[in-house]
């Protein structure tokens, strides 16, 4: 009859000691990257906080001035050129100078007929010399 009770050899204690040793690295990686990335999602929604309340602040959009690079500034004029942007801003020079816009996160209605300073992404416009996405605008004195 066999003996149901075996004694541990060398070379099964080595392994159960090195798969101990994965399974508590694996688990330490696992919870140091987890919590990383929760850090960093608070970093960066702390850089990105969107303002909405225009009445008692003079900015409204996203501050994220790496995604929104290009700025532009002068007075907010409704109306965009040939289908392209629904607003434009003047800018001395005439209208050459026009900046138009698109916006998909500022209601730039608020702001028609004040001067303005806005930061955004430029896209290629067919007929628009320079056509732009608005990110965040500035009211300027």
């Amino acid at each position: 009859m066999n003996n149901l009770i075996h004694p541990l050899n060398e070379k099964n204690k080595n392994n159960s000691i090195k798969i101990s040793v994965f399974l508590i690295l694996i688990s330490t990686f696992t919870i140091l990257g987890v919590s990383l990335g929760f850090l960093l999602s608070k970093i960066n929604s702390q850089k990105s906080k969107i303002i909405t309340n225009t009445s008692t602040k003079k900015t409204a959009g996203i501050v994220d001035k790496k995604t929104f690079k290009d700025k532009a500034e002068g007075l907010l004029k409704e109306g965009g050129i040939n289908g392209e942007g629904n607003f434009h801003l003047e800018r001395p020079g005439g209208p050459s100078q026009n900046v138009y816009l698109t916006s998909s996160t500022v209601d730039l209605s608020q702001f028609v007929g004040k001067k303005i300073r806005i930061w955004g992404q430029t896209f290629a416009g067919e007929k628009a010399g320079w056509l732009m996405d608005v990110g965040f605008v500035e009211i300027l004195k």
